[in-house]
């Protein structure tokens, strides 16, 4: 039987990016990463693949088409926050804020439904988990259960495959978590930033790795990996390394694995207890 794996897609700009914010330079053309979803629609159906996108609330408002089109072609759309501010830096009432507007804007553009969400840089202050299942979302893969490493996120999960938010906050009812996958025994991300740095033979055997354990490998990209990014004064190097064909490329090969991709909300749905 062909294992499942998921490839979900932080669908936000690059200048939502906390790198980006940060930089000294500007970008001239705003929509950098929007144009990512054409190669994206061709190569999901080319492999008969379905994917996540984590959407911010902004671009579903802005881009309202955009969203629509992807949710046409079958893919499941759920929440990135509305403007992509690390969740941590906002009060309780505007964490709230952002989880209500962003769904809101995204079913606006859909007619659909919102069950998931995805934090920025996976960034979970104590008490989101409990807004978002009083918000009224089933699910969270905002978890991360990589090793600790400065500068990045990690160090503080272990939990590496589906279950209850509860087993992180005791205090949660009925929502969901579907943490990120990491390599095992050396416990680094598969995907996002670590493909492009260690290479997408490191995210197939990790893939692989997973499934000979029983367990569905769960991916994250951003759609302005996927394209040739402009320079901009500022930014880390490793932030654009092997971005645009790279990736193009990779995911591709990853699409071409010996798996069935499919939605986290069906990984989810199916895994519950």
């Amino acid at each position: 039987m062909t294992d499942r794996a998921v490839v979900s897609i932080d669908f936000e700009l690059f200048q939502h990016t906390p790198a980006y914010r940060a930089a000294s330079g500007e970008l001239d053309d705003h929509t950098v990463g929007l144009d990512a979803w054409p190669f994206l629609r061709d190569v999901l159906a080319e492999h008969d693949a379905t994917a996540t996108f984590f959407v911010v609330g902004e671009v579903a408002e802005q881009h309202p088409e955009v969203i629509a089109n992807i949710a046409d072609y079958g893919h499941e759309i759920a929440s990135h926050t509305y403007s992509h501010r690390l969740m941590s830096s906002l009060d309780g009432d505007t964490q709230t804020a952002e989880l209500e507007q962003s769904r809101d804007a995204i079913q606006a553009a859909t007619g659909q439904s919102v069950a998931g969400f995805r934090a920025p840089a996976f960034d979970v202050p104590v008490g989101l988990l409990r807004r978002l299942e009083d918000a009224g979302y089933a699910y969270d893969s905002s978890i991360v259960p990589a090793r600790r490493i400065p500068g990045w996120y990690g160090g503080e999960y272990e939990i590496t495959t589906p279950c209850s938010a509860a087993d992180i906050d005791p205090e949660i009812q009925e929502l969901g978590e579907l943490p990120i996958s990491v390599m095992p025994s050396i416990r680094l991300p598969l995907s996002g930033a670590w493909t492009r740095l260690l290479g997408r033979t490191y995210t197939q055997i990790g893939m692989k790795t997973i499934a000979r354990q029983g367990g569905v490998p769960i991916l994250y990209f951003h759609p302005w990996e996927l394209v040739d990014l402009p320079p901009v004064e500022g930014v880390p190097r490793r932030v654009t390394w092997r971005t645009g064909k790279w990736l193009r490329q990779t995911i591709r090969d990853l699409l071409a694995m010996d798996f069935e991709f499919v939605t986290a909300a069906s990984i989810i749905e199916e895994e519950r207890l």
